[in-house]
């Protein structure tokens, strides 16, 4: 069943709901009634929202990583899973499991330490550089195309949130472990390329 289907599904039986629960007076008119709205309009909501924290402390948080994550893989800067060396252990997946924004925090040093890799090889000064400057400067040098500087942007954004104390769960922990190496190595794919025109 496709989303906006199951988005139509909860919305109309929850109006139904409504519906039934004023057609008969006994139902009054009360934490139900505006619980169940709230639950019709949601599914509506979600693209617009990052996280909705309800009374008695439901929360609904939406999946920025895993977009990021699909961005990625159509921009072509995830590797393939099986041509990556797992005997080679990052130092981000080793505190994945203890520290969820340690390991967040890891990743984007790794994909820093690669993008100055990558503009040094251009020729680019990366000394007072920040990241954003770098993804422009190797945007223009053709090292980086408009599309895979946009998706780099916008996930460094995303782990910066980590860096900057955001609460993380462990299935940030587990993003991390799953999609940093993958695009480590198209990285420095990128990086040997580079090196070998030079």
């Amino acid at each position: 069943m496709s989303p906006k289907l199951i988005q139509a599904a909860i919305t109309v039986s929850a109006i139904g709901l409504i519906i039934a629960h004023a057609i008969w007076p006994e139902w009054k008119i009360d934490g139900v009634t505006v619980g169940l709205l709230i639950v019709a309009i949601i599914p509506w909501l979600a693209p617009l929202l990052k996280t909705l924290e309800l009374p008695g402390g439901w929360k609904i948080e939406f999946r920025d990583l895993q977009r990021a994550k699909e961005k990625a893989n159509q921009a072509g800067l995830l590797s393939p899973s099986s041509a990556i060396d797992r005997s080679e252990v990052y130092p981000f997946e080793l505190v994945a499991e203890g520290d969820p924004n340690l390991a967040l925090a890891g990743l984007r040093i790794e994909i820093e330490k690669r993008l100055q890799q990558l503009a040094q090889l251009q020729g680019i000064d990366t000394k007072r550089s920040s990241v954003g400057n770098l993804l422009t400067a190797l945007s223009r040098t053709e090292a980086l195309n408009h599309e895979e500087r946009g998706v780099l942007a916008d996930m460094l954004n995303l782990l910066n949130s980590a860096v900057h104390g955001a609460s993380v769960d462990q299935r940030a922990a587990n993003w991390a472990i799953e999609v940093g190496p993958l695009l480590l190595k198209t990285l420095d794919e990128r990086i040997t390329e580079i090196q070998k025109w030079n």
